[in-house]
């Protein structure tokens, strides 16, 4: 058999294996792998630089398949190149508990780099492994020794590209001259609804070339030459992220070819027995993998095996002569934090006086840590100076300075949570990001796939309230507090004051099973003595005993954030008055789930059901812990445009109306 013959017999096994699985499940969309078969052949079989037994090897690759619902399409390259996926999980393609998903999620199945599906992510999942590719291979890469090398490629569609996510990601990727980011774009036209035409008529290229991109005319995408070529010339391009246009018949070779009837559904037994005909395909047995086909892709291994001990070789080299670099990068590609990396936390804030709003605090902790965190990498959208998210004393990171750690999102806070799970997927780097909490709305999508993957990104939420002031219900969170605990998996730490701040940095870096959310104040918080109140490694159970007038407490204050300076206030006039108080802060309602039985109950004793809590947003949800019989003290509406302590006022979050609920509920 000759080599053309050989790829075109690989190409509809690929083919096949996705009509089947789908046809099997009933369920799925098999009209663009169809399509894209000879384009991911092309990539897989000539290019991609990986390791099939070894799926996290680190400088590997990074393959995202952003049209994640064509996802049988990487599930047969996976199977096909010797991967640990087996053709019966190939056969449970969207079963419950399978290896194979209906879209690719990260963790379920050897070798896929993100979860994908969400038009639009994984492009931009894609700009921040190739940020963190070249932030890396800057910083440790040294003359004759390169080992950090690799190219991050997505192949994305249509939908993906109408998307305004990856219009934001692929804008700041130009910007950024991501010279090894290349994507094969799937240009067939063909969407759920119908042709494209419909609601997508821009010229691509010359959108993707004013961002600053490379971009290859549309080339066949049955002609692997022309594929091949146009991979090769992406490869050469060094200094601009590239496009690869390629025309596509979506369902190919199939009696539904280029209609949006084969986007989403199974061809239907006799469409997919017709295409086979078609193409010349046995029709029976099922999940045919030829013999030939099998031994070619299985070289994957042999040939990631070789690589990857070239590269351990070349790496024992660069130990050899730079071991300190070395061990630093072995570090930071483990998810390892350096010893004795929080240490500047502790104390720093020992002598501060004055009130201080928690971004401020939130900016100093940052650089105290980021001193001896490298990986600590990231930045704002816009608004660095206002979320005090900017690194003291390091570059940007830019086309011409990669080694920067500061990252300038401009106004994307889309991309850039996108981007900042990328960078935390990629690995050797620990991102974070930075906006107004009312802007967490816009990064919803990634903050939702950061949580699902586990991925450790920290997110900077300031100017969290009513406490904003005169910019008004437009920029006072309400709901966003209460809608962030509701992602599971997400941590939402709002700490009370610059000590529990520093407390928060320190679980945030500190978990590597998911991202963490700092909500913090723009307003000023007085910085409590601490020997009057709990000390602030409280708030690293998630809630704490803060302040109290006695052991046995009548009534229980719950407030976090800003509304535990109220509470305490409130709590030292209930005192006053012969009550026996108690201040909680929760900054976490999480982390305090989290903890044994017996610790939660010392906090929160059953026993004493007067509770008020207290939080400048919507009170939904505060009944799990204040019960049956408490109170819940908040904000049920959109703000108002005035001065914070005229608007916290008029809304009644005052300790006035605190030591009145606590009465009410006393029967005083």
């Amino acid at each position: 058999m000759t080599r053309p013959e050989l790829d075109a017999k690989a190409i509809n096994t690929i083919r096949f294996l996705s009509v089947d699985a789908v046809e099997k499940a009933a369920s799925g969309h098999p009209g663009a792998p169809m399509g894209l078969a000879p384009a991911a052949y092309v990539l897989w079989d000539r290019y991609l630089k990986h390791n099939p037994r070894n799926p996290r090897w680190h400088d590997r690759d990074r393959f995202v398949l952003s049209a994640g619902h064509a996802s049988m399409l990487i599930y047969s390259l996976l199977h096909l190149t010797g991967y640990d996926l087996s053709l019966d999980d190939i056969r449970s393609f969207r079963q419950w508990g399978s290896r194979t998903p209906g879209h690719p999620e990260r963790g379920v199945t050897p070798g896929v780099e993100v979860t994908t599906g969400p038009l639009g992510q994984g492009i931009s999942n894609a700009v921040g492994m190739a940020i963190a590719e070249k932030h890396l291979a800057a910083r440790y890469n040294r003359p004759g020794h390169e080992v950090v090398d690799h190219h991050t490629y997505v192949i994305c569609s249509d939908g993906d590209l109408m998307e305004g996510v990856s219009s934001e990601a692929s804008s700041l990727a130009g910007t950024l001259g991501l010279g090894k980011l290349v994507c094969l774009y799937d240009d067939n036209e063909i969407s759920i609804e119908g042709g494209t035409e419909l609601a997508f008529r821009e010229d691509v290229a010359s959108r993707y070339r004013a961002y600053g991109w490379h971009v290859s005319e549309p080339v066949d995408g049955l002609d692997l030459d022309a594929i091949d070529r146009a991979v090769e010339a992406a490869r050469e391009e060094k200094k601009r992220p590239s496009l690869i246009i390629v025309r596509t018949t979506i369902g190919y070779g199939s009696p539904k070819a280029d209609t949006a009837g084969v986007h989403g559904s199974p061809l239907g037994t006799e469409a997919a027995l017709e295409t086979k005909r078609n193409l010349e395909w046995p029709e029976e047995p099922a999940f045919l993998v030829p013999e030939d086909v099998e031994k070619h892709m299985r070289q994957a291994v042999a040939r990631g095996a070789n690589l990857e001990r070239s590269w351990t070789s070349r790496l024992k080299a660069y130990a050899g002569e730079h071991p300190e670099a070395s061990n630093e990068l072995s570090r930071r590609l483990a998810g390892e934090l350096p010893e004795g990396w929080d240490d500047h936390l502790d104390g720093l804030f020992a002598d501060e006086k004055g009130p201080m709003a928690t971004r401020s605090a939130s900016g100093r902790a940052l650089n105290a840590i980021a001193k001896s965190v490298p990986e600590l990498m990231g930045g704002s959208a816009d608004l660095a100076p206002s979320n005090k998210t900017l690194l003291d004393d390091e570059e940007d990171f830019s086309a011409g300075h990669p080694e920067g750690r500061n990252l300038r999102f401009g106004v994307r806070e889309h991309a850039m949570g996108a981007i900042a799970s990328g960078l935390a997927a990629h690995g050797g780097v620990v991102p974070y990001t930075g906006t107004f909490l009312t802007f967490s709305d816009y990064m919803r999508p990634p903050i939702r796939l950061a949580a699902m993957m586990g991925l450790r990104v920290v997110y900077v939420f300031t100017h969290d309230s009513i406490g904003l002031g005169e910019d008004g219900p437009t920029h006072q969170s309400v709901e966003h507090v209460m809608s962030l605990r509701l992602i599971p998996g997400l941590t939402v730490v709002r700490p009370a004051d610059a000590d529990e701040t520093a407390e928060a940095w320190r679980l945030a870096l500190s978990r590597t099973d998911g991202p963490t959310a700092l909500v913090l104040t723009r307003q000023k918080l007085s910085v409590p003595d601490r020997s009057e109140v709990a000390p602030a490694t409280g708030a690293s159970r998630g809630a704490y005993v803060h302040w109290q007038s006695s052991d046995s407490p009548e009534v229980i204050l719950i407030a976090t954030g800003s509304e535990v300076e109220i509470a305490r206030a409130a709590g030292r006039a209930l005192a006053a008055d012969g009550v026996a108080a108690r201040v909680v802060s929760m900054p976490s309602w999480e982390i305090y789930d989290a903890q044994p039985a017996g610790y939660r109950e010392s906090v929160l004793p059953a026993n004493v059901s007067a509770r008020v809590s207290i939080e400048a947003g919507v009170t939904t949800g505060w009944e799990r812990f204040v019960g049956r019989d408490g109170v819940s003290i908040g904000v049920d509406r959109f703000g108002e445009s005035a001065p914070y302590e005229t608007v916290y006022r008029e809304f009644g979050l005052t300790p006035e109306a605190v030591v009145e609920a606590a009465g009410r509920l006393l029967g005083r």
